[in-house]
């Protein structure tokens, strides 16, 4: 979860003020999203989405002015998404609780749209992330390393440390598994668990 260098490449050009705007805008977005599910980057241009959003050409390119905008909004979405559902895992009083809530919300991002999770990946790696896209990620930061510090855990002397570690062996095995075409959520989920309670020292009460 490493920011990158923020660049013009992935900024939009202009923001929506109208609700009419925002739905177009949204359109584009999902239609980027679905033809990279269904055609790959080989089918990814700016006219194929335009016409699959029931835009012009010339309105896609008044918000996005390349491919790399749209990759850049697309994967702000996504990544706003996992917050938020991170975030409700946090709620979780038992420090127990919102961790495994927050590797179920990991695991179940990653294979809502597998396929599409996987183009994702690649392209985070390739792009420079926005400010936006930077401080939501941030916040995933500031959610675990609450949770990693609640009672019922084992005490951490470096939290933000640990809290690294533990971010690192989530994605790390996420992102193998997406790019082995893993589409098994539950076994995935229970490995992941599985790795983040060895790594604290935890016995995985599923297994006792």
């Amino acid at each position: 979860m490493t920011a990158q260098p923020q660049d013009q490449r992935t900024r939009p050009r202009k923001q929506p003020r109208q609700a009419r705007a925002q739905h177009t805008v949204t359109a584009i977005i999902e239609a980027s999203a679905r033809i990279l599910e269904e055609q790959g980057h080989g089918g990814f241009t700016t006219n194929a989405v335009a016409e699959l959003a029931g835009t012009s050409i010339g309105t896609l390119y008044q918000y996005f002015p390349d491919k790399d905008a749209l990759l850049g909004a697309l994967i702000a979405r996504e990544t706003s998404r996992l917050v938020e559902e991170v975030e409700a895992a946090s709620i979780v009083v038992a420090g127990r609780g919102a961790l495994d809530g927050v590797i179920e919300a990991a695991v179940r991002h990653q294979m809502r749209r597998p396929r599409l999770a996987r183009l994702l990946d690649f392209e985070e790696a390739r792009l420079p992330l926005d400010v936006d896209t930077q401080f939501v990620r941030a916040r995933i930061v500031t959610f675990l390393a609450d949770i990693l510090a609640r009672p019922d855990l084992p005490h951490q002397s470096d939290t933000a440390s640990v809290t690294d570690d533990v971010l690192a062996i989530i994605r790390g095995m996420i992102d193998a598994a997406g790019e082995r075409g893993e589409e098994r959520q539950a076994q995935l989920m229970v490995r992941v668990r599985r790795a983040v309670l060895g790594y604290l020292a935890m016995p995985d009460s599923a297994e006792a």
